[in-house]
């Protein structure tokens, strides 16, 4: 049985921790606002036991050896975080085009599954202030060790924040461009094809020379918090996400497993006046567009959780709330279930992705619509996930996130993607504006200097 270890120490900043490693292949930062549906908890991690990439050209089911890389359920301390190590990775939008079975093109380069089993974390109790070093073993020795290898990295030396701007200004797609795409979208949805599809735009970059993709994680977790915030690297490819959305959440409740999705569909911008801010945060709620929007994906979300739970056991006990981030409201609603016997959380993650509220409705048919409409997607709009030994599950919606590849030259090219859910009644220069609102905190941390302070929209 395998053994773990606990060892608490004073608070440090996740991502003050996560700088000294980020430069390292699978260094992985999970870094919670505190306050959102991941809780109190953010974790880092580095120096994986393994580590598993499959692209288009692999032939291994992807599912199953993410199944079998996860592994049975193992040891779990009571009184530790909620992840005590485990597997924690990658799965790009792509990725649902093997779910799918749909025969359209895919980023080159990308995994479309890139995970790694993590046998010591740092673990950032939010609440109570401390750090819980995790370390698991094949022995109570071993599992010792590892925290306290963990607890070391507390201590390590981390380069200077980056001050200047990250990057000159990104290149956006062309707006009309976008307004079109918008407007073919719409006729497409009164042709009766589709209720909905999510289409994105573009921003492009390239970073400063000495610049790192982890300097933008850190600069979002002081000026943007986002309750599922994360960075990875994957050597010529980072993740940068300011994501609030959770995509799908397993937790046990004695012998049976309960999920979770919480599907964000409805934004509206904040306002620096507190009045004003309130009311638009009233309009949201009242907005019929905003609210149709919001429970065509809590259908669809639904009846994607129902394949693999007890027959009955999928409830939605929360429609239309607004949860208010740096500079957006957004509508959310949560649907829950009860896993059927036998089903586990990677049953769930292949029944349910890629995320509806990302795709729109029915998914199939907006997915070959967002194809024909947009470059492949690769790993935006994909998950962030966290598999845990003890048969936890947490995963994000990559929403508000740049992906990154290494240059020749040895520098950093980036993507940025933001989206909009289009249904029958959209106004493409609203919609438009809408992906800049939601793009507007990233593009702000990438070209302000440190200096300039807080950025608020």
């Amino acid at each position: 049985m395998e053994a773990v270890s606990l060892i608490r120490a004073p608070w440090r900043e996740p991502a003050e921790v996560l700088a000294a490693f980020a430069g390292e292949p699978y260094a992985l930062g999970l870094l919670s606002d505190g306050t959102g549906p991941r809780g109190r908890w953010s974790y880092v991690a580095r120096g994986p036991r393994a580590t598993l990439s499959l692209g288009a050209d692999n032939a291994v089911d992807p599912f199953a050896a993410l199944a079998a890389m996860v592994g049975p359920v193992r040891a779990h301390d009571p009184d530790g975080p909620p992840f005590q190590g485990g597997v924690a990775g990658l799965a790009s939008y792509d990725l649902g085009l093997q779910v799918e079975d749909l025969a359209l093109d895919h980023r080159p380069g990308w995994p479309h599954l890139a995970c790694a089993d993590y046998p010591a974390v740092l673990a950032f109790d939010h609440l109570s202030r401390l750090v819980t070093a995790v370390g698991r073993g094949e022995s109570p020795v071993q599992a010792t060790a590892r925290a306290e290898a963990a607890l070391a990295w507390l201590g390590a030396p981390a380069p200077a924040p980056w001050r200047g701007p990250l990057c000159a200004a990104p290149r956006a797609d062309d707006p009309a461009a976008y307004e079109r795409a918008v407007a073919e979208v719409v006729a497409r949805i009164g042709e009766g094809e589709i209720f909905q599809a999510n289409i994105a735009r573009r921003w492009l970059g390239t970073l400063a020379p000495g610049a790192r993709p982890f300097d933008l994680a850190a600069r979002l977790a002081t000026r943007s918090p986002a309750p599922f915030a994360a960075y990875l690297n994957l050597g010529d490819f980072a993740l940068v996400s300011n994501s609030p959305e959770r995509f799908v959440n397993v937790t046990a409740e004695g012998e049976a497993k309960l999920a979770e999705t919480r599907p964000i569909k409805g934004t509206l911008p904040r306002a620096a006046d507190p009045t004003e801010d309130a009311r638009l945060a009233a309009a949201l709620v009242a907005s019929e567009k905003d609210r149709a929007e919001n429970l065509m994906i809590v259908d669809l979300m639904r009846n994607d959780l129902a394949r693999v739970s007890t027959p009955g056991q999928v409830k939605t006990p929360e429609l239309f709330a607004v949860e208010s981030f740096a500079n957006v409201h957004h509508l959310v609603s949560t649907v829950r279930a009860r896993l059927a016997p036998g089903m586990t959380a990677i049953d769930l993650l292949r029944a349910a992705f890629p995320p509806g509220s990302i795709t729109g409705a029915p998914k199939v048919q907006a997915m070959k619509v967002i194809a024909g409409l947009e470059p492949p997607r690769g790993p935006f709009f994909g998950s962030l996930f966290l598999a845990g030994a003890e048969g936890g599950f947490d995963s994000s919606v990559l929403i508000r996130t740049v992906a990154f590849e290494r240059t020749a030259v040895g520098g950093w090219d980036f993507e940025l993607r933001a989206g909009a859910g289009i249904v029958a009644d959209s106004d493409p220069a609203a919609e438009r504006r809408e992906t800049e609102t939601k793009a507007s905190a990233i593009l702000a941390a990438l070209v302000d200097r440190v200096e300039d302070g807080p950025h608020r929209l």
